[in-house]
């Protein structure tokens, strides 16, 4: 029997991650529980009201977010506030798959393009590593708004 899986980011500003990782991979955020969304409504406005409604203080609203792939396929993304930052460099880190099947210049032309919209998101980018075949076909080293290290690949 196959699990579904989540990856959990501890973060400082729960809601503006999901935000960075949602428009990044193509992702949406769930409605509330039990919330009937219309075709145009805001799943963030009706989480908002959701959470009034139920009387979760205003100071409590961001302590957490998620995203999801709308196609089901990808994992569902959790964002947890903490009070600590981040002090090393991540143990886990996604891949986010940007070029699949491209190789050469082509793949790296895709990548560089990747790179350039998610630094316009917010994003940082920290290095990138050339083809160096047979086995590696070149990357790039990324970081989103919180410092959370991810690969272009």
């Amino acid at each position: 029997m196959s699990r579904q899986v989540q990856v959990t980011f501890d973060a400082h500003d729960p809601g503006a991650l999901s935000c960075f990782w949602r428009d990044a991979l193509g992702y949406v955020h769930p409605g509330p529980p039990g919330v009937e969304l219309a075709e145009g409504d805001d799943p963030l406005v009706a989480w908002g009201e959701f959470l009034e409604g139920i009387g979760v203080p205003e100071s409590e609203r961001n302590a957490r977010s998620a995203v999801e792939d709308p196609r089901g396929r990808g994992p569902r993304l959790f964002f947890q506030r903490v009070p600590e930052g981040k002090v090393a460099k991540n143990r886990v880190h996604l891949d986010v798959r940007a070029a699949p099947g491209l190789r050469g210049g082509e793949r790296m032309a895709a990548l560089e393009a990747e790179c350039e919209r998610l630094v316009g998101l917010g994003a940082a980018r920290l290095r990138r590593h050339e083809p160096e075949p047979p086995m590696e076909e070149g990357f790039i080293v990324m970081a989103d708004p919180e410092g959370n290290e991810f690969c272009l690949d």
